[in-house]
């Protein structure tokens, strides 16, 4: 077992009810993980909590072995520039870099940038023309593309992608998915996706569905 969320809450000041109410998920190394359910439901929040971008109110959330909780705000970066990387609906690309430049920076924040990786990165995802090309000039596809790639230079053991192709057209989604699915499988990570797709979802190798914070 790679990831395990075991228990957890999250409750916000004011909210009528918790967010995410004991939500128990496992997942083994090498396997993607579709994470489905209406607006609203905690799918974000869970994935923001596996990601160390959020605290929780109650249970423990391990990686391999090693739990969040005594984790300080030093640790919970570490993690996310380390074992765990994240790709989201916006791109979140550094508009004052380059494609290369993109690529590299979270490796170079982890200390973990390998040149011959990143390149090879570059050429899988289409990339390989684009270097010195800036986000702005960029297809959203093309975009998206970086951020994958930016989050697998890290060659982590968990990504976790947030609606990843929720700003993408089908034809364009269905070919970043494709490539994200080729990527975690060359490299053994796990991938646990948020998603409201069931398409999408239909091709990642387990499901579940949380409702009111609740796993279904």
């Amino acid at each position: 077992m790679l990831l395990d969320i075991d228990k957890v809450s999250r409750i916000y000041p004011g909210a009528e009810r918790p967010v995410l109410n004991h939500v128990s998920l496992r997942l083994d190394a090498c396997e993607t993980l579709a994470l489905t359910g209406e607006s609203g439901s905690g799918k974000s929040t869970l994935l923001h909590l596996a990601g160390a971008l959020d605290h929780f109110d109650a249970g423990e959330i391990r990686l391999d072995g090693q739990a969040y909780s005594p984790l300080d705000d030093a640790g919970r970066a570490a993690l996310r520039r380390g074992p765990v990387a994240l790709v989201f609906q916006q791109f979140n690309l550094v508009p004052s870099l380059t494609v290369a430049q993109n690529l590299a920076f979270h490796a170079r924040l982890g200390g973990r940038h390998d040149p011959a990786w990143t390149a090879h990165l570059a050429e899988r995802l289409g990339l390989g023309a684009l270097p010195d090309r800036y986000p702005e000039t960029l297809s959203g596809g093309q975009q998206q593309r970086v951020a994958i790639g930016r989050a697998m230079a890290l060659r982590p053991r968990l990504l976790l992608a947030d609606e990843p192709t929720g700003n993408l057209d089908e034809a364009t989604g269905d070919a970043v998915l494709d490539l994200m699915l080729e990527l975690v499988a060359e490299t053994g990570a796990a991938l646990l996706l948020v998603t409201h797709s069931e398409r999408i979802a239909a091709r990642l190798s387990r499901r579940v569905h949380l409702t009111k914070g609740d796993i279904r």
